[in-house]
This record gives C-alpha cells, structure tokens and sequence, in this order.
C-alpha cells in the first residue's frame, strides 16, 4: 500500500510577471525516489523552491504529511522535516566543512551525533577536509557537503536539484552511491537531467513540459518508452 508523504496539487507559481508553473501537480511515495524530469525551463526547479516557499504558490496545495504547508515560510517548511540540496549547493564558502556542518544542524543530541558520523563514512573526502574552507573545495566535494547538511538533521523528505551538474562521470557515480544509501533512511524527491543516473536511482518518474505535469509512472516502465523520452526529454 502506498504511503504519501508529499502532494503537489496544481500549483501555479509566478516569478516577476511569468507565469513559470502553469498546473503542476505530483505525488512523493514515503520510502522512494521520485525523480522531476523535462527540459530545461520545463519548471523542475521552481517546483522545489515552490514547496520549499522560496518562490510561493499563487495558486494550488502543497500538502506535506496530510498537511497543507504553500503558506508558510521557508524556515518553517524546513522545521517540517524537509531538506533541500539547490542547484548552486548553497555552502557557505569561507565557512570550514565543520563549520558549514555545524551550521546546518538543528540539534546536537545523540542521533544528530549518529547522523554525522554515519554522513562523513559516506563521504570521507568530507572528514579529509574538515578544516578546508568550503570554497576551497572541488565540485564534487562541493555536491557531497551540501548532501550531507541537508541529510544531517532527521528529514523525512529531501528535495536534491541537479545533484549531476557540472561532475566528472566518476564523481557522479559517487553522488548516485550515497543517494542510493540515503534512500534506505529517508525519501528523495530528485531533479535530475542526467537520464541514466535518473533511470538508476528512481522509482517513480514525473515529466514537466512548460510548467505542466504531462506524464507520469514507475521510471522502469520510462526506460522502455522511447517514443515518451524521444518526445519530451530530447532522447534518442
């Protein structure tokens, strides 16, 4: 049986005068990863800042564990139980590791202790460089710090945005591991243009097109669509 964690219901988001999320509209399964995918400018990105209040809803519900959250703040959204990884990583660079780490962290009791610990033996380059300043560090490692702080405090649901962007394939293949393992302790909700790294990591799939949700399903049913990726991903 299906245990919905998150629900978007036809939001509509403005920035400026665009009307960017045109009746978008998508389920989270606890337990899974449910992977936004679609072009550039198809609205992938400001579905997550939407739920996260960053760039509010004009119109529609974004309803997190059966409770409607599209107007509050983002503070509180994140006091929810909800992380979110953006696209630019968000560190502070003139901040350490430590420092960016502790930071980010809500509580210092013993499962946050649990959570570190756990974080930094996924991504040991992290506990290499725990005194080096964030800006110092390589995009990778850059990608593997924002992960670990949004991880760090007990979220029920992480939002990750282009988690891929801008790597080396072995780095990549890195990131894809420690979400995989993320997977087994929370939910991921996962903008991704990557395709193979989508199809391996996700369960489910949503594709925007200008702003709309047109198509939807399990991502092993996608991989076999070639007339669908063709059409809306630009795959051949």
């Amino acid at each position: 049986m299906m245990d919905t964690l998150l629900k978007v219901e036809n939001i509509q988001t403005y920035i400026g005068q665009y009307h960017i999320l045109q009746g978008v509209s998508f389920e989270v399964q606890r337990g899974e990863v449910t992977v936004l995918l679609g072009r550039n400018g198809a609205g992938k990105t400001t579905s997550l800042r939407t739920i996260m209040g960053l760039t509010p809803a004009a119109e529609g519900n974004v309803i997190f564990k059966g409770n409607e959250i599209q107007h509050l703040p983002t503070y509180e959204v994140s006091n929810k139980g909800i992380g979110y990884v953006p696209e630019d990583q968000g560190i502070f660079g003139e901040l350490t590791v430590e420092e960016n780490m502790k930071v980010a962290m809500k509580k210092q009791d013993g499962e946050t202790k649990d959570r570190m610990a756990w974080i930094l033996d996924l991504f040991p380059d992290l506990k290499k460089f725990w005194k080096k300043q964030g800006g110092n560090l390589s995009g990778g490692q850059k990608q593997m710090l924002s992960i670990a702080r949004a991880y760090l405090n007990n979220n029920e649901l992480i939002l990750i945005d282009e988690p891929s962007k801008g790597l080396a394939p072995i780095v990549v293949e890195k990131v894809m591991e420690s979400i995989l393992e993320m997977k087994q302790m929370t939910t991921i909700l996962l903008v991704e243009q990557n395709f193979i790294m989508a199809s391996r990591i996700g369960d489910s799939f949503y594709i925007l097109d200008d702003g709309v949700t047109v198509e939807n399903g399990r991502m092993n049913d996608l991989v076999e669509n070639e007339q669908m990726k063709k059409k809306y991903l630009g795959i051949a």
